[in-house]
């Protein structure tokens, strides 16, 4: 059973993101704020529950959340400030986004910056431990795995249907064959031109 707060008696956002390890589309990054009496029995770490699970639980949370955002970081803005300040910016952002300023942040992982007055403490396996991140977990992997169902249509070939952007074999190969596109995060290095 995932614990509702590290903080009782605050307003506590969890903020977590998706497709950091992607060759191609944005970073999803999600901040939500659940009421202090919010509890599901799926509620995980996003990669720990099937495709199923999760479309399940998405209109659950953003039903029953008090506040939450999901904002997207180009493939662009990734190359010019690199993942990790990508995905810190789009944690920050989506934090922005919330329609209630929170009291106290919680982050998956160990990076984050100060962000505006308000306490923030990473966690390292977060989205495993507290509810709120794991909800953020769940919102940021179904709003881009939806994006990347649809960019899969409009570039087909590359299997994003399947792979959602993670470098698997079907993807490479087809980097080998067709390039890449305007999707693709060219400061990765199966993205960048070779030489010979």
């Amino acid at each position: 059973m995932l614990e509702r707060f590290m903080l009782e008696g605050l307003v506590e956002a969890g903020c977590d993101e998706a497709g950091r390890g992607c060759l191609a589309g944005p970073v999803s990054c999600a901040a939500v704020i659940l009421p202090p009496d919010f509890s599901h029995e799926l509620l995980n770490d996003s990669k720990q529950l099937t495709a199923r699970q999760r479309d399940m639980l998405r209109p659950i949370i953003e039903k029953e959340a008090v506040a939450w955002a999901v904002v997207m970081v180009e493939p662009g803005e990734i190359d010019r400030i690199n993942i990790l300040n990508a995905s810190i910016t789009g944690m920050q952002r989506a934090l922005d986004g919330l329609g209630v300023v929170p009291q106290h942040v919680i982050v998956d992982g160990n990076r984050f910056r100060p962000w505006r007055d308000v306490p923030c403490h990473t966690v390292v396996k977060g989205d495993a431990t507290y509810m709120s991140i794991a909800a953020a977990s769940v919102l940021a992997k179904t709003h881009r795995d939806e994006l990347m169902q649809r960019l899969a249509v409009e570039c087909p070939g590359y299997g994003w249907e399947r792979n959602m952007g993670y470098p698997t074999k079907e993807h490479l190969e087809a980097i080998l064959e067709r390039g890449i596109t305007k999707y693709h995060r060219k400061s990765y290095a199966p993205c960048q031109p070779r030489l010979f």
